[in-house]
């Protein structure tokens, strides 16, 4: 009857031993992935506010270009214009500038022509 006990405190033992192993484990991004996600998408988010500091820059810089009420929007290369500007030759500078800038894949322009101030004499 002692020999069975010993048997039983033996394999109690060995499973606590496995067990203990498996949770001593260091958890790093690639063992878990969803915080691998997040920092991934902190990254890009940040990659994009960048893009569109970047662009918006540029047509601050750019010649007889009223930037004042243009928005500027990217996502992962992407840039989407929208605002209005007070000249109809304006829109498509906009563009331009927004392609000349690295980094830009493509240009979504939906900037339209309106009056500063909203009018109204």
């Amino acid at each position: 009857m002692n020999a069975i006990d010993l048997v039983k405190v033996m394999v109690v033992a060995g499973c606590v031993a496995v067990s203990s192993s498996a949770w001593s484990q260091t958890s790093d991004s690639t063992a878990n992935p969803s915080a691998a996600a997040t920092t991934n998408a902190k990254t890009m988010k940040k990659a994009d506010r960048m893009l569109a500091r970047d662009v918006r820059r540029a047509m601050a810089k750019a010649q007889g270009f009223d930037v004042s009420n243009v928005f500027v929007k990217a996502r992962s290369g992407a840039v989407t214009l929208s605002g209005t500007v007070p000249e109809g030759d304006q829109i498509a500078q906009a563009g331009e500038i927004a392609k000349g800038v690295a980094g830009v894949k493509s240009v979504n322009n939906k900037v339209t022509l309106g009056v500063q101030g909203g009018g109204g004499n």
